[in-house]
């Protein structure tokens, strides 16, 4: 599994066990395949893991999960941000900086459209106790964690536990802080495990750390923005199970906001589900919107 990347140089650990770290290098044959954090790959050469030597990556094997981004919504080029992780968690600060409900509707939609489990995770419960800010998402089954530093973080661990969890969120809202809260030496886990340049983490790029207790973080830099030019709204519905059959039925081009837009939208014709899919437009008009940032 690779578990850092760093200009040319990839840290893997071999059979996922952070015990044999090695670092590898690109083969040619593969020319500019991206290769990125959380990737299993094939590997050959020296596997020793000692000081100065490279294997060789031959093979990507292919992706369970991907979640990707664009700059914003206008830019034709996806970025993939980790692959293979099961869980996302969308790490929010209640205040300094106030919650954005678009950021997070916005990452829901990449998880479920490139396969991860979506988690709100709150963080600054000190500063905004009686927020509201997690109702707005009540009718969306999210699971909702709150990863302060006065908050327990049992909670958070048991999430996590024998889990691959991508951490998400805007500078300055605690996500490193969460991260050095469930691996208290995290700096120094990152430089044993990717053996790539000094071995410490700076958040200027993706990179995979063990938890003691088992599973992986898959940590990300802060983001300004999440564009989402590469997702339709199909690729939305067709991750809530109960719904995605009911679009079949919709007319070439339907948006699935509902009317005026979209007249004869086959959502509409499902009484039962009637908020959840109000949620879900809401999920959906994020596609449609610059509330982002």
């Amino acid at each position: 599994m690779v578990v850092a990347v760093d200009r040319g140089r990839w840290g893997c650990v071999l059979d996922g066990d952070p015990a044999r770290p090695i670092v590898a290098m690109r083969a040619r044959e593969l020319g500019r395949t991206p290769i990125v954090v959380g990737d299993e790959v094939d590997v050959v050469g020296d596997l020793s893991g000692r000081t100065d030597t490279l294997a060789r990556i031959v093979r990507v094997t292919d992706r369970r999960t991907v979640l990707r981004r664009t700059a914003d919504d206008t830019d034709p080029f996806e970025r993939i941000v980790v692959a293979n992780a099961t869980q996302l968690f969308i790490v929010v600060a209640l205040a300094d900086p106030p919650p954005r409900t678009g950021f997070v509707e916005r990452t829901m939609v990449a998880a479920y459209a490139g396969g991860l489990e979506p988690i709100l995770c709150l963080t600054k419960h000190d500063l905004a106790a009686e927020s509201e800010f997690a109702a707005a998402f009540d009718d969306l089954d999210l699971t909702i964690v709150y990863g302060g530093t006065d908050d327990p973080i049992q909670p958070v661990r048991d999430l996590l536990h024998e889990r691959s969890t991508c951490f998400i969120g805007h500078s300055g809202v605690g996500k490193s802080t969460l991260v050095n809260r469930l691996v208290p030496e995290a700096d120094r886990a990152v430089g044993v495990v990717s053996g790539v340049g000094k071995g410490k983490h700076t958040s200027t790029q993706s990179v995979a750390i063990p938890l003691p207790e088992g599973g992986w973080v898959f940590d990300t830099p802060g983001v300004r923005s999440f564009g989402l030019a590469h997702i339709t709204p199909d690729d939305v519905i067709a991750a809530f199970a109960d719904l995605a059959a009911a679009i079949e039925d919709c007319p070439r081009g339907c948006t699935h906001l509902g009317p005026p837009a979209d007249p004869e939208c086959a959502l509409d014709q499902l009484p039962d589900k009637e908020r959840r899919v109000e949620a879900i437009r809401l999920l959906l008009t994020a596609l449609n919107t610059n509330d982002q940032y």
